[in-house]
């Protein structure tokens, strides 16, 4: 093989060889871009932040209207879900009041949440009393009530749980968990929000946990982006 052809020969080679890594760079590059990022460390404002949105249990319950309402019925929107009951004296009242204020403090770029309240309570929370009851805080304020073994499965999706007894004096007493879940618009629960409840750390919380899920769904090299 005389020089020249050994020249070209070698030149085609490395041109090879050039080609076959600025491929594999360039996918290393974009592997590492499109990776998902981790979820963020909330627990300066009492919230943790699941890495993948937790499924809910399935159910069929009635809703405010009366209607029948699914877990299809959350997807679409971001939801602030708690168990409560609507005779509760102080801490209900309180997280409802709490999370209307933090609707009217939320940035307008920000999506509003809906809110849902899933009884502990439902011999007493007919759908009249959730509507008469959750209608004061806001149309975006919701209610589920039903079947009491679907609620605690549905409550203890959203980590909570609730129980019902009477006392000494025969009236009923109701302990239910105070935590609010965050639901993502796939209709998973995607993060849990500690008391103490305060509007401006629920702001802070829901607005990072939607920025973060908004960079999952649109990544760079995503040609949906």
């Amino acid at each position: 093989m005389n020089r020249s052809i050994r020249t070209t020969v070698i030149i085609l080679v490395l041109i090879v060889v050039l080609v076959f890594g600025f491929a594999i760079v360039r996918q290393a590059w974009v592997d590492q871009q499109t990776a998902s990022a981790p979820a963020p460390d909330l627990s300066a404002l009492h919230t943790y932040v699941y890495d993948q949105g937790r499924p809910l249990a399935d159910y069929t319950l009635t809703d405010e209207h009366g209607k029948t309402a699914t877990v299809q019925d959350l997807k679409g929107h971001w939801t602030f879900a708690f168990i409560g009951y609507t005779r509760c004296p102080d801490v209900c009242p309180t997280i409802l009041s709490t999370l209307q204020d933090t609707k009217a403090r939320l940035p307008a770029a920000i999506p509003q949440p809906s809110v849902l309240m899933v009884s502990a309570d439902p011999e007493r929370d007919t759908p009249a009393a959730l509507n008469r009851y959750l209608g004061y805080f806001g149309p975006d304020f919701h209610g589920l009530t039903g079947d009491v073994t679907t609620l605690r499965a549905l409550a203890k999706s959203l980590n909570g749980d609730f129980s019902r007894r009477e006392d000494s004096e025969g009236l009923v007493q109701v302990d239910h968990s105070a935590h609010l879940a965050l639901i993502d618009p796939d209709g998973r629960m995607i993060a849990v929000l500690q008391p103490p409840h305060e509007p401006d750390t629920l702001v802070q919380a829901y607005t990072r946990v939607y920025q973060w899920a908004r960079q999952q769904q649109f990544r760079p090299g995503d040609p949906a982006n």
